[in-house]
């Protein structure tokens, strides 16, 4: 595999390199896909117009993540950045991992809990990587010094997404202005991935407080 995507990397990111599992998959989905729609705009193949995310170059980026993406943007162009991170997301992560996989970057091993139940653990091939990437974005946070734009991208998307093992909630609270400053580096996709977290987080808050409300 060539240089690793930005996807790639904030999958790394999001690896609990020490259980060889990956936590709350959902939101990692969402991360990925997020990080997918932001490596195109980055790449300069994908721009904002009126609030949707469009191609705007030819041609193959050389992983199939991205380029299938592109595929997906091209066929329907009318729907909104928020739309785009939460639609094809589980589709994504799946694809993304049987790439690394196939590359050596991860090792996937499938459990079954209860003896029924799929459960699907990473282990990372090489845990300095994610360390590397785990510091990256913890020093990007810490300094105010210029960075690159993909490291702002990732940094950013981490703390869309709420990544705790990265940037805890004290972290993203204290370094709230120095995040923002990132993500308006980073492009639209970010924001819409802020506004999807929350109405997962919203919407589980409802679940709860309707459960809990039915067992008096």
């Amino acid at each position: 595999m060539n240089e690793l995507s930005l996807p790639a990397r904030a999958y790394l990111l999001a690896c609990d390199t020490g259980r060889d599992r990956l936590p709350h998959r959902e939101r990692v989905a969402l991360l990925v896909r997020a990080a997918a729609l932001t490596d195109l705009v980055l790449r300069g193949r994908i721009a904002d117009d009126g609030g949707r995310p469009v191609v705007t170059g030819a041609g193959r980026t050389g992983h199939l993540v991205l380029d299938d993406l592109l595929a997906e943007l091209a066929a329907d162009p009318h729907r909104t950045w928020r739309a785009r991170v939460r639609r094809g997301a589980r589709g994504t992560l799946q694809s993304l991992e049987a790439q690394l996989d196939a590359a050596g970057v991860i090792t996937l091993r499938t459990s079954r809990v209860l003896g029924v139940f799929p459960r699907r653990r990473a282990e990372v091939r090489d845990p300095a990587t994610a360390a590397t990437l785990h510091e990256s974005v913890r020093a990007a946070v810490r300094s105010d010094a210029p960075v690159s734009a993909d490291v702002a991208a990732l940094t950013s998307l981490a703390a869309a997404v709420e990544l705790g093992a990265v940037l805890p909630r004290a972290a993203r609270r204290r370094h709230r202005d120095r995040l923002a400053r990132l993500a308006e580096q980073s492009g639209a996709a970010v924001p819409a991935l802020r506004k999807v977290i929350r109405e997962l987080q919203a919407a589980r808050s409802a679940t709860v407080a309707a459960t809990s409300g039915g067992s008096g």
